[in-house]
């Protein structure tokens, strides 16, 4: 899963090399953390929030037969 949210930021952003995705596994669940850089924040998180709704849904469905749930946090 760390691989397709950095694959979707890294083609959101202007500036690429910025892009951070870390997954920290818990016991009852998995966060993936998304850092960008400041300037790109608005590009990942969309207006209303629709871009970053998008990447939860799309990290949801790719993730619906594992036991544990994973959820996309966008620090």
């Amino acid at each position: 899963m760390e691989e397709l949210v950095r694959y979707v930021a890294r083609s959101l952003v202007d500036n690429p090399d910025a892009v951070d995705v870390r997954e920290v596994a818990g016991p009852e669940s998995t966060i993936i953390e998304l850092r960008v850089a400041p300037e790109d924040m608005g590009k990942v998180i969309g207006k209303q929030g629709r871009i970053a709704k998008a990447i939860r849904a799309v990290v949801k469905a790719a993730t619906a037969r594992n036991a544990k749930p994973v959820f996309v946090e966008i620090l």
